[in-house]
């Protein structure tokens, strides 16, 4: 038979594809075309549509991933093998389109996204999961010849051959000889965008700790979280989660990790008596709830003034419901407040109002001094949840974080408003950036003489297991007293006022997500409360 007669020379007797090697032998393909995988692993097909509705449609993993599992009904094994190949692909996208880069013949920018998305799937699996390298390789070929097509899948093969032929050490050694800056380095080796990196270093030492802790706040962010789970007090219980395998939360009581797979399976969970909901959060409600209020007196009437999803609220509405008290639950998103709504169903509805208003609204004369206890869950820029959330870390840049800055202010001036005097208001982000932190706050205190911070690190210790968590800080709040040129404390010894702190939490310290506590009240000590 002539070279034309069976494909130019490019197939063999049996019709296998002839291709050259790295050395540039030829050697031909070990299936043929009839034989080759065409039908897309149900557990590669979801990690693969995840990536695509991440990439097209600007979603959080965390929410579609659920979804498509129980859509494709899953088992457990192919459950978590979805979701370790979605989120690992999604986190560590910065070293893996590194490594890409160097096997791609063209820029990446120039490959079609779902191309790309798969390329990402198959590296994840050869570089960091203990998949064997021909099931890496023909599983995620499959996957391109099922969705994307035949001649791409073509690309794709040859691309992660390249990419097989080091393991990850190896490739992250030969990546690091291209740098020299410490922050480029730990930013490849931990795939983080490098302001993130210099953002946290920076974050680090603004609350108290070394800066050198980096590469170990990095790693932790790069760790598969454990599910955390919450129940409400007075209405769930953690028995069936604990009959299957969770073990007790470390850090707050009524607390568990949940490692059984989809939570959904939990009956209390469909119930909503038990919830999903980072320990750290579960902390910063608590310490809002059981926080002296320093002017005594009523405690009915509590407000979360940014209340999506929901977590925080309905935990916050479980403990009012015990002690009678009423929260005000507010969302200005739509699609939010039903969130929220949803959260809400399982406490007393006589205990909770849903409202979905601008939160800088109830900074007007109708609510001045209206509320006891006061939660502002201020919208931030994710920085402490990006092992949750593993996309976020490539969507965020600096200047989100400059106009967020501008909108947490607000609140937080809306809130002090809106708070009675001798009330508690509680300031939280879930990002340890000073400027969404304790910048925030400590300009707050500069706008709002008859405010003050107060203890905060005692109120979360009072709220957790072990009875001391180490990650109190001072606040260096300083405020201009009479024009002065040396602005003085608002908290210098013999002013009458005990030095405040805050609360910073740290996935490498704490195992929660980087949550930011203050806690503030308004007036003078000890002044008399609101009665009605």
């Amino acid at each position: 038979m002539s070279e034309r007669g069976n494909g130019g020379g490019r197939r063999n007797e049996q019709g296998r594809q002839r291709n050259r090697g790295a050395a540039g032998e030829r050697r031909f393909s070990v299936a043929a075309p009839s034989q080759r995988k065409r039908r897309a692993d149900p557990a590669r097909l979801v990690a693969f549509e995840v990536l695509r509705a991440v990439a097209e449609e600007d979603a959080y993993a965390n929410l579609v991933l659920p979804a498509r599992i129980r859509e494709s009904r899953l088992d457990r094994r192919d459950a978590a093998f979805a979701t370790e190949l979605a989120y690992g692909a999604l986190r560590e996208q910065g070293l893996y389109d590194a490594v890409l880069a160097r096997c791609v013949d063209r820029p990446l920018p120039q490959l079609d996204g779902a191309v790309l998305d798969a390329l990402r799937l198959g590296t994840h699996q050869l570089l960091s999961m203990r998949v064997p390298t021909h099931a890496a390789l023909d599983e995620t070929v499959g996957l391109a010849r099922a969705v994307i097509g035949a001649g791409p899948s073509g690309l794709i093969n040859a691309v992660l051959r390249k990419v097989a032929a080091r393991d990850r050490d190896e490739w992250v050694a030969e990546l690091l000889e291209d740098l020299e800056d410490g922050v480029s380095r730990s930013a490849l080796e931990h795939s983080h965008p490098e302001w993130i990196v210099r953002a946290l270093r920076q974050s680090l030492a603004a609350h108290g700790r070394r800066a050198d802790e980096i590469e170990d706040l990095l790693a932790a962010d790069n760790q598969a979280p454990v599910v955390n789970l919450v129940a409400l007090p007075g209405l769930g219980s953690l028995d069936e989660a604990l009959a299957q395998g969770a073990e007790p939360g470390t850090l707050v009581p009524g607390s568990a990790y949940y490692a059984g797979g989809d939570v959904a399976r939990l009956e209390s969970v469909r119930g909503g008596t038990t919830r999903v909901q980072d320990a750290g959060s579960q902390l910063v409600a608590w310490a809002l709830a059981n926080a002296e209020l320093p002017g005594g007196g009523r405690d009915s009437v509590w407000l979360d003034l940014c209340a999506g999803p929901g977590g925080k609220a309905a935990l916050l509405a479980a403990v009012a419901a015990r002690r009678g008290a009423t929260l005000t639950a507010n969302e200005p998103t739509p699609h939010r407040a039903e969130l929220v709504r949803r959260a809400l169903q399982a406490v007393p509805e006589e205990h909770w109002i849903l409202t979905v208003e601008d939160g800088r609204d109830y900074g007007n004369a109708d609510n001045a001094g209206r509320f006891d206890r006061i939660m502002v869950d201020a919208p931030c820029s994710g920085l402490g949840a990006l092992r949750r959330r593993p996309e976020s870390r490539w969507r965020k840049s600096p200047q989100d974080i400059a106009e967020l800055t501008i909108l947490q202010g607000e609140l937080l001036d809306a809130a002090l408003s809106a708070l009675r005097p001798g009330g508690v208001l509680a300031y939280v982000t879930c990002s340890p950036h000073p400027a969404e932190t304790r910048a925030v706050v400590e300009d707050a205190l500069r706008r709002h003489p008859d405010a003050r911070l107060l203890d905060t690190g005692a109120a979360a210790d009072a709220v957790c297991l072990g009875g001391t968590l180490g990650a109190a800080h001072p606040l260096d709040a300083r405020r201009p007293q009479g024009g002065s040129a040396e602005p003085e404390s608002s908290a210098e010894p013999g002013n009458g006022v005990e030095p405040g702190n805050t609360v910073q939490l740290w996935p490498h310290v704490h195992r929660t997500d980087a949550m930011f506590l203050a806690l503030l009240t308004k007036g003078a000590p000890g002044i008399p409360a609101t009665e009605d």
